[in-house]
């Protein structure tokens, strides 16, 4: 029998970031509730005359056959030349484009309004899915156990959603959110990372009001137990954090408090987007902020979907999104946003939103490691899924092209989690997540909203079914 020691060194390792094999889910191992929402259960399946943006970088290819077996992809090849398994499904798909699954980096499974907080269980999972979101990472919790329970019912085949990372509570100081563990010194900061390793999760978030002295040591016991951490900063600046060995920063520009002038240490400055509007994005500050990111491999997520919110008139209004939205959650997010509306003159967001943007340009520019999630936060417009394909169409008027930003969405996220090897492109020898894009979302960017099947581990999931599973459901359940 192994002793303790053993066990805990054992555990230690089970939870250490290397690349490991993931295992493909099949169709037969999903319950009879999840099966409904599936429209391809086929082990061998050919998608036939395809146009395929690989996620790696390279142009589209044009009249693409991707052959999938037990939940991986074989082959992906001219449809002239493809060679077909016998007994395949042949699926033509003239018209269609297919992506990798999208790797989501900021994707909480709560949802917020200026007037409600929901953990929304029920609808989140399958909006995320539906989307083409494959692979999510919970980028902190309000209700960690409902996120732990509800990645272990996903893995069971119970329920329809993404391969989920976990991030355990947010890590704020003394005083801050009463849904966030308030960490008033190392010795907390440390025996709450451990507790929460010990419950599975593999990243941990700081949020606006942690010190320096707290988040060192709480990265330090995340990083002895494999695991890595992220934050949602402002007491600790960019290249503090950066000092600190963190190892991913959330919502670029708009978090980083390297640019107040006469800061307090530890302090979160009301001064900051005072000072984000001053500084010179090409000037040397910010290019000192970006060296050290990228000199020390910290990435970065976008979440320019939600920020979006907070631009007077933006984002179009969408009916999927009325129409997901419960009542009395539509009713919130159409009164908040009329609100920013009638205060649009004075409003700073447009030119903050525009140096955010050349900001995130700038720090891949530089050679960092940027992924995007969508955040369904702040006034309640940024849905699960939906604000993730918005976040394609901002990252291309920050300036990317449309197949540098299916990368960013898609392998750049699979390398910040570490399962690369396994996800993020399409080649050979990967699992087989994949988005299928009625139309041309390269040449109309639009289009990427147009999901008619996601495949994740091979088997196809109705986008359409999915959605209408959610109709009114969002700020509810």
């Amino acid at each position: 029998m192994p002793t303790m020691p053993m066990l805990r060194i054992a555990a230690m390792l089970a939870g250490l970031s290397v690349p490991v094999a993931l295992g493909a889910q099949a169709f037969s191992a999903l319950s009879p509730a999840v099966q409904q929402v599936v429209s391809v259960a086929e082990a061998r399946v050919a998608l036939v005359n395809v146009r395929v943006v690989d996620g790696a970088g390279r142009p589209p290819l044009e009249n693409q056959t991707i052959v999938i077996e037990n939940g991986r992809i074989t082959s992906v090849s001219p449809a002239a030349e493809a060679r077909v398994p016998a007994g395949a499904r042949t699926i033509d798909l003239a018209g269609h484009t297919v992506i990798p699954g999208l790797v989501g980096m900021h994707n909480h499974t709560f949802y917020t309004t200026r007037g409600r907080s929901v953990q929304l269980q029920f609808s989140a999972p399958r909006l995320y899915l539906a989307s083409g979101v494959t692979t999510a990472r919970t980028t902190g919790g309000t209700s960690p156990y409902h996120e732990i329970n509800m990645k272990r019912a996903i893995d069971r085949g119970e329920v329809p959603g993404p391969r989920m990372h976990l991030t355990g509570p947010y890590l704020t100081g003394p005083g801050g959110a009463a849904t966030m563990a308030q960490v008033g010194s190392p010795e907390e900061a440390r025996r709450i990372v451990n507790y929460w390793a010990d419950e599975g999760v593999t990243w941990f978030k700081a949020y606006t009001d942690i010190s320096r002295e707290a988040l060192g040591a709480a990265i330090a016991a995340a990083h002895k137990r494999g695991l890595k951490f992220t934050g949602h900063l402002c007491s600790v600046s960019f290249r503090e954090a950066v000092a600190l060995g963190i190892d991913n920063l959330e919502h670029g520009l708009f978090t980083n408090s390297d640019y107040v002038p006469n800061r307090m240490p530890d302090h979160c400055s009301p001064e900051m987007r005072t000072s984000l509007l001053k500084v010179a994005i090409d000037g040397p500050e910010v290019q000192q902020t970006i060296r050290e990111m990228v000199t020390n491999k910290v990435a970065m997520s976008s979440t320019l979907a939600v920020y979006e919110l907070s631009y007077p008139d933006r984002p179009p209004l969408e009916q999927r999104v009325l129409d997901a939205l419960s009542p009395e959650a539509r009713e919130e997010y159409l009164s908040g946003r009329k609100e920013i509306s009638t205060r649009a003159a004075q409003s700073t967001m447009p030119e903050l939103f525009r140096r955010a943007q050349a900001f995130e340009r700038a720090f891949v520019k530089a050679g960092g490691l940027l992924g995007a999630g969508v955040d369904p936060t702040g006034m309640g417009g940024a849905l699960p899924g939906f604000g993730d394909q918005r976040n394609y169409e901002l990252l291309i008027e920050a300036g990317f092209s449309p197949v540098e930003a299916i990368q960013v969405m898609t392998f750049n996220g699979a390398k910040i989690l570490g399962v690369d090897r396994q996800l993020g492109t399409i080649a050979p020898g990967k699992l087989a997540d994949l988005v299928v894009i009625r139309g041309n979302p390269i040449a109309q960017h639009g289009e990427i909203r147009q999901v008619t099947t996601v495949f994740k581990d091979g088997v196809g999931y109705d986008s359409a079914k999915l959605l209408a599973s959610v109709k009114g459901l969002v700020g509810i359940r």
